[in-house]
């Protein structure tokens, strides 16, 4: 995996920083109070902004295709429920889009 990871501020720590970078993946979550401020790209800041909205249109779609959020305690069991995830979604004929401008601010 590469890219962006964003996050909650509960999962600032350094340590998992750079053990995420060591790993090619950038975490990217809001600052705390009294933190000093990070240096992230304006795509970052685009992104993170948009967050909430992501993560009400996976609310939307796990509840449509009605999913159950489990705890993962293996790698494995997470992958199986990202790829039945998919596999739900794929078998559905309509699908809910979003826009690429959705991105763009």
């Amino acid at each position: 995996l590469v890219g962006l990871l964003l996050g909650d501020k509960g999962y600032i720590q350094k340590d998992l920083f750079l053990q995420l970078l060591d790993r090619n993946l950038k975490l990217v979550t809001k600052i705390k109070k009294g933190m000093k401020n990070a240096l992230i790209s304006l795509n970052e800041k685009i992104v993170l902004r948009k967050r909430p909205i992501i993560e009400t249109v996976f609310g939307y779609l796990k509840n449509r295709l009605e999913i159950e959020h489990t705890r993962h305690r293996s790698p494995i069991n997470f992958l199986v429920h990202i790829f039945s995830t998919l596999i739900s979604y794929s078998l559905q004929r309509k699908k809910p889009s979003i826009s690429n401008s959705f991105f763009l601010g």
